[in-house]
């Protein structure tokens, strides 16, 4: 939920940019924003299962996968 405030904001930009809907104005700012962060995107192709915080060595039931 936004505020107000940055809804105006947000369709402001949006309409300054250009943008064809809130929904594309919202995804091109979070982009920017991961991207200020130096946050990669991911490559085309690449699944969710291929990000995890523990490696593809552990199982999905806590077991080694080995």
């Amino acid at each position: 939920m936004l505020t107000a405030e940055e809804l105006a904001a947000l369709e402001n930009w949006r309409f300054e940019k250009r943008m064809p809907s809130r929904s594309a104005a919202v995804r091109e700012l979070l982009r920017r924003g991961l991207d200020a962060d130096g946050f990669l995107t991911a490559g085309q192709g690449t699944k969710s299962q291929d990000f995890g915080i523990l490696g593809s060595s552990v199982t999905g039931d806590g077991q080694s996968g080995e």
